[in-house]
């Protein structure tokens, strides 16, 4: 069993930039794929970036590329989303997600909530 804390989130101005943290404890997170995700009031949970577990591949959606990059550090058992050049639609709760595969998200964080203010 994995368990996911995310911490680095905060209330910021458009323009500035946030990295988020997912630590992981338990189980072999080395070997699992990362995932992060966000939801904002009143919509659905998007995916957002993805990682495999080597860090080779990364994929992101068309909504932060080139603004975000996700990173991994295995012997810490943590992954990173570093947010850049943050607008107000980046606003939501932010979530990792580690599995197997990139499309088998079996263990979840609690959520971090990042603001975006104009």
């Amino acid at each position: 069993q994995v368990q996911l804390i995310e911490s680095g989130g905060g209330s910021v101005q458009a323009g500035d930039s946030l990295r988020l943290s997912c630590a992981a404890s338990g189980g072999s997170f080395e070997f699992l794929a990362v995932g992060w995700f966000r939801e904002a009031s009143g919509k659905g949970r998007e995916p957002v970036a993805g990682i495999t577990w080597s860090g080779a591949n990364t994929n992101y959606s068309d909504s932060v590329k080139g603004r975000f990059t996700v990173s991994r550090d295995n012997a810490l058992k943590t992954a990173y989303l570093q947010m850049d050049s943050l607008i107000p639609e980046d606003t939501g709760v932010y979530y990792c997600a580690a599995g197997v595969t990139r499309s088998d998200y079996k263990y979840w964080g609690q959520g971090t909530q990042v603001t975006v203010s104009s």
